[in-house]
């Protein structure tokens, strides 16, 4: 890492990020205190709407953590927090449910989700790599691996912008079907809706503090030349 004056452009995403986490975790805790009146609870949920989309085979696992709840394409498995699996709360149906929209928007072959899947290997060389030679072409005055490492920075922001429709279209998906099938009624939309909202600021900060960092490469690389 590079300390120098440039870091400031860091700054107004740092600040977003850690507000958007505020968010999440303050909408997660107060949504998970109400409980849905049908009662059931997100692996129950999952289970449904899977099952309805032709996704049996599809098993619901559970995984530690807090909010660590994914779908993997790779493995074709979903997995859920054990507060997710086994909560009855709009807000544990609502991640259930989120988490689900990425297995039909798999199964439908959803276009940023087939890209995003397809650039992961790309992105975590990227990501690893593209420090390492931006440092050392910077102290070595080597402009052309400067270059380099600004490059290969870019396929990280370019994922965090694919991921931005995939998640917003994931929740969509999911609020749809909720109230569609009467999973959850009335206000309890609108509370899983504030919690789906705010995790997807989560990804916003995440696309931010990535194109904050590539502006600030390029900031650098100008003073070197």
């Amino acid at each position: 890492m590079i300390w120098d004056s440039s870091f400031i452009i860091l700054v107004p995403a740092m600040l977003i990020s850690i507000w958007a986490q505020m968010k999440i975790n303050s909408a997660y805790e107060k949504n998970s205190k109400i409980a849905s009146r049908n009662g059931y609870n997100g692996a129950q949920v999952a289970r449904m709407l899977l099952d309805s989309n032709g996704l049996y085979d599809i098993p619901v696992e559970i995984i530690p953590g807090k909010l660590s709840d994914h779908y993997d394409p790779s493995r074709r498995v979903m997995r859920l927090s054990e507060g997710v699996f086994y909560g009855t709360s709009v807000a544990s149906i609502g991640v259930a449910a989120h988490e689900t929209g990425h297995a039909i928007q798999h199964k439908e072959s959803y276009g940023p989700l087939i890209l995003r899947n397809t650039i992961v290997p790309v992105v975590t060389f990227s990501s690893n790599a593209s420090w390492i030679i931006f440092i050392l072409g910077f102290f070595l005055g080597m402009p052309g691996l400067i270059k380099i490492g600004i490059i290969l920075f870019s396929a990280v922001v370019v994922f965090q912008l694919i991921t931005l429709p995939v998640e917003f279209n994931a929740s969509s998906r999911a609020l749809a079907i909720l109230e569609d099938r009467g999973i959850l009624i009335g206000d309890e939309i609108g509370n899983a809706k504030e919690v789906l909202n705010a995790a997807a600021m989560t990804y916003v900060a995440a696309a931010l503090t990535a194109i904050s960092q590539l502006l600030r490469l390029i900031v650098l690389s100008r003073r070197n030349d």
